[in-house]
């Protein structure tokens, strides 16, 4: 069969994260920065490749002071690890197995994917959704930064929550 390519829509996609701040409110970001590819067997799903790049200084939470903070040497370094990569390499129709580069460290990570479509939408293109789901170990990153507060709150969970949602747009073969 052969390999059918697939593009992100950055219209309609969002790369976001949450995570716990003084383990009492929840803090979300998205980096407006990515693109992503992804490859299928044909219009299978199962078996489907993944691969996409983010743009760390697109970082945003909000707050430019917390961003510039991230953006810093005490978590992504930006300015000398400009992008995290995934490469997904094994798909099972539910989840995703693949490697993730943070800084310079790579691990591999198992996210949750569902994947809705493909469809055709009125003008003629095929479309397919992509939700992926997963926590990852910031410290597995090297994004070690960590500070208490004076009552023994740590003041960013170690947890981050990924999610991405993703509409990508077929080919023409």
């Amino acid at each position: 069969m052969s390999i059918q390519n697939w593009a992100i829509d950055p219209a309609h996609s969002e790369v976001a994260f949450k995570v716990k701040h003084m383990m009492i409110s929840t803090v979300a970001g998205h980096f407006s920065g990515f693109n992503a590819r992804l490859a299928t067997e044909g219009d299978s799903f199962k078996n489907a490749s993944l691969e996409a790049d983010i743009e760390v200084d697109s970082i945003s939470t909000k707050n430019e002071d917390r961003d510039n903070h991230l953006k810093s040497d005490d978590f992504f370094n930006a300015a000398e690890y400009p992008e995290i990569t995934f490469k997904g390499n094994s798909f099972d129709g539910s989840k995703m197995k693949g490697i993730l580069q943070i800084r310079d460290v790579a691990k591999e990570v198992e996210l949750e994917v569902a994947i809705t479509g493909p469809v055709q939408d009125p003008y003629g293109q095929t479309k397919a959704g992509v939700e992926i789901r997963g926590d990852i170990n910031r410290k597995d990153f090297g994004l070690k930064w960590s500070a208490v507060t004076e009552a023994g709150n740590v003041v960013v969970s170690d947890t981050v929550k990924l999610i991405i949602d993703a509409q990508f747009i077929k080919d023409a073969q």
